[in-house]
């Protein structure tokens, strides 16, 4: 089946697809046979009337549509000429009127029909010219030959023009397999990339994490004394890994194959008080503070909201020392969480990222040393959720963490 390559229905103007370049062109081919039906003569042509130049418009209608039915357009003008020869002929050429008709039977692919028409044209024409004027061949193919050159250039141009539209439909379409085919090789590294990274960290972190675990519920069951802080620790230790265990269970398969995207959300806000009662028991007592109405929370502002208070409190204990005292403080204002976590320890803290460079390294009464990697976390999963994240050493001693998260109104949120 014939297509029309290049998009031919796009762009229509009308309930016939008549496009001004359509009524242009039929403009010139209305001149064009207008002029020829002016000059017309020959033995038995009919008179120069005002329905000579009628008809002559008449003939030229069917190529308003050429856009929509190039078929349709040749075939009409085709009979137009023939019903035109028979009852008001004027001697007239059909190059002028079907050379147009022609070029977009062939662009559109009805080559085997834009050869036949004119054939057959110019063989009744022939046949006719001869047997009314008895000229010879040569003499009557000299006078049908610029016909007959119009005619044959109007279909090569118009069988060249699709040839190449198809060559650029093909091309294109050889640009989107090979996009395609990138795309799903990106996709497959990622896969893999990302079961390598799940099935490293389970036969290491979490491995470890669950030998933890056993470990210090193991400590618990042996223990006789009656050191309540020693039992506390061990508590917190067997907690604190057993959650983790848990949450990086979550994040695993998150990156096996065929899991939904996004962030594995393992809970946010309402974990604070067991994070808390950690870190106090790691000795490090933390005191929180909560201003405002509290409200329900977006899933991915909550789960931001407890990852920067467990990396704050963490960095309490790792940079600040079990001595230091930490405050957490909660603001929910409008539009907004406002998070302010200090210590009053006297570890200087990892310098915020500013954008300047790395975090050098930092070290604290607390023991070892960080690389700054908390804090960049920490900014980062600010800025996924549209807020921002200071940090450094306050000026009376001790650091000070500032988080600022969005909070869409209730009926936005909804």
């Amino acid at each position: 089946m014939p297509v029309a390559y290049g998009g031919r229905v796009k762009g229509a103007r009308g309930p016939l697809g008549i496009r001004p370049i359509d009524v242009g062109l039929t403009l010139v081919v209305l001149g064009a046979v207008e002029l020829n039906v002016t000059t017309g003569s020959g033995p038995g042509v009919a008179p120069l009337t005002p329905l000579a130049y009628v008809l002559g418009a008449v003939l030229v209608l069917p190529v308003l549509v050429r856009h929509r039915w190039p078929r349709f357009e040749l075939i009409a003008c085709s009979a137009l000429l023939f019903f035109y020869y028979a009852f008001d002929r004027r001697d007239i050429s059909p190059a002028p009127l079907l050379a147009l008709p022609l070029y977009d039977a062939a662009v559109a692919g009805y080559l085997r029909l834009a050869i036949v028409i004119p054939a057959v044209y110019m063989a009744i024409g022939l046949i006719v010219v001869r047997a009314s004027t008895h000229q010879g061949v040569v003499s009557l193919l000299a006078s049908f030959l610029p016909s007959i050159v119009v005619l044959f250039l109007a279909i090569v141009l118009g069988q060249e023009v699709r040839f190449r539209r198809v060559l650029a439909a093909e091309a294109a379409q050889r640009m989107r397999m090979l996009r395609e085919e990138q795309e799903s090789e990106a996709a497959r590294r990622v896969a893999e990339e990302r079961l390598r990274i799940a099935r490293d960290l389970h036969d290491t972190v979490a491995h470890s994490m669950a030998t933890i675990t056993v470990q210090a519920g193991s400590a618990l069951h042996l223990l006789t004394g009656q050191d309540e802080r020693l039992r506390a620790a061990l508590t917190a230790i067997r907690q604190t890994s057993k959650a983790a265990l848990g949450e990086m269970r979550a994040t695993l398969g998150q990156l096996r194959p065929g899991a939904a995207d996004g962030p594995a959300v393992t809970g946010g806000l309402d974990r604070l008080p067991a994070l808390c009662d950690a870190v106090t028991a790691a000795g490090a007592p933390v005191t929180v503070e909560v201003e405002g109405e509290q409200r329900p929370l977006p899933a991915e502002v909550d789960q931001a909201a407890y990852r920067i208070l467990q990396e704050s409190l963490t960095n309490v204990l790792r940079h600040a020392g079990q001595a230091a005292r930490a405050t957490v403080s909660l603001r929910y204002e409008p539009g907004r969480l406002a998070i302010r976590v200090t210590d009053d320890g006297g570890g200087n803290g990892p310098p915020a990222p500013d954008g300047q460079g790395e975090p050098g390294p930092v070290t604290g009464p607390g023991g070892e040393p960080g690389t700054g990697q908390g804090l960049t976390g920490m900014a980062e999963r600010a800025a996924a959720v549209g807020g921002q994240v200071t940090a450094g050493p306050r000026a009376g001693g001790g650091f000070e963490v500032v988080a600022a998260l969005p909070v869409p109104a209730p009926e936005q949120a909804s």
